[in-house]
């Protein structure tokens, strides 16, 4: 089946001092975008990433030192039953086989996730009854972080295929904190080689200015992995994402990652923020006290960004906030529904809302 689907992708002719903007409108097929303009296809991927709020299942970890893990068993604080565990899997794996489909039916091709407990609990997500056709894999390692939670990445094999990864602690530059590893994965996006690098950075507990310099040295840890990757390749494409409990604008994601939010600032070094500017309109990804933070974002290095559609290139970025991803009542009215409020079940989804965002280029192979 054809639907029409009109791409805001621009092309600035100046002729005679005027500007003229073709606006190219396009088919889709599938993975194919067609350009009835200029007679061009446009192969589509999507990217994105999904704090998962606290997917653990029902077992006592032997680990007693991970402080929230038994909290999610069926005697624990939370009640956390196999029916529990159960509804959680199908509410985040509906959520995810949503993602993307205006554009492409399969979805994203990489998916980023955080707040899982294990491994084991990915391997049940991808066999889900919405996820198992499209034959998700899963790469993941242990953390140190003290609330027993770690990073992981979902791909599909179809578009992505993982050549090297590891696992990256902050104990390497501080070795006070424990929390979670900084997850790099390697591999090849229909051919073309990418780096991934999925995080979540320690929390605002204890306040946001006690805590910020912990975060401050999560984004320096990013930076060293950044500027290896560019040392070894400048042209490297590298995507940076994760929950950063930081918004865009803040000094970890602009002095220390090098984030910017426009593309005309970027400089040697820099990082695309697409975030900033929906941030700096008042949206969102999670809200907290009448006040919306935009904490899930996803950077990409200059590699990526330009009109030359000869390789993948960003294209767009959006925040998945379906209808059914909100509170549709009461006070926190239009906040994302989670699954426990006030230390009671209720059923949702996740406290962040997910995002992601588009990449292009020219298909020569017809």
């Amino acid at each position: 089946m054809i639907a029409i689907y009109f791409l805001t992708l621009q092309k600035i002719q100046v002729m005679k001092h005027n500007i003229f903007l073709l606006v190219i409108f396009f088919l889709f097929t599938g993975n194919t975008l067609f350009s009835q303009e200029d007679k061009k296809e446009y192969l589509v991927v999507g990217i994105g990433f999904y704090n998962l709020e606290n997917l653990f299942d029902t077992l006592i970890d032997p680990d007693t030192t991970k402080i929230l893990q038994d909290d999610f068993t069926p005697k624990g604080q939370k009640r956390w039953t196999s029916k529990r565990y159960r509804e959680k899997l199908k509410n985040m794996s509906k959520v995810i086989a949503d993602i993307g489909i205006e554009v492409t039916p399969d979805g994203l091709a990489i998916l980023g996730v955080a707040e899982i407990e294990n491994k084991s609990v990915l391997e049940d997500l991808v066999k889900t009854e919405r996820l198992k056709k499209r034959g998700y894999k899963i790469v993941h390692y242990d953390s140190p972080d003290k609330r027993g939670i770690d990073v992981g990445l979902l791909y599909n094999p179809k578009y992505f295929k993982v050549t090297s990864s590891r696992s990256v602690s902050l104990r390497s530059i501080d070795t006070t904190f424990y929390t979670r590893d900084q997850l790099l994965v390697t591999g090849l996006l229909n051919g073309e080689q990418i780096h991934i690098i999925v995080v979540h950075w320690p929390s605002r507990r204890g306040g946001e200015k006690r805590s910020r310099p912990r975060r401050e040295a999560a984004a320096n840890l990013g930076r060293i992995i950044i500027d290896s990757l560019q040392a070894n390749d400048p042209n490297a494409k590298i995507f940076y994402m994760g929950d950063l409990n930081d918004d865009p604008t803040d000094i970890s994601v602009k002095k220390h990652l090098k984030g910017v939010g426009k593309k005309e600032d970027m400089k040697k070094g820099a990082m695309f923020n697409p975030w900033e500017s929906y941030y700096k309109k008042g949206i969102g990804t999670l809200a907290y006290r009448d006040a919306w933070n935009l904490f899930d974002q996803v950077l990409v290095t200059p590699s990526l960004m330009g009109d030359d559609y000869s390789s993948y290139k960003y294209y767009k970025s959006k925040i998945f906030s379906k209808a059914y991803l909100k509170q549709s009542t009461g006070r926190y009215k239009g906040y994302p529904f989670r699954s426990y409020a006030g230390g009671i079940y209720t059923a949702g989804y996740s406290d962040h809302f997910p995002v992601y965002m588009f990449l292009i280029k020219e298909n020569n192979n017809n």
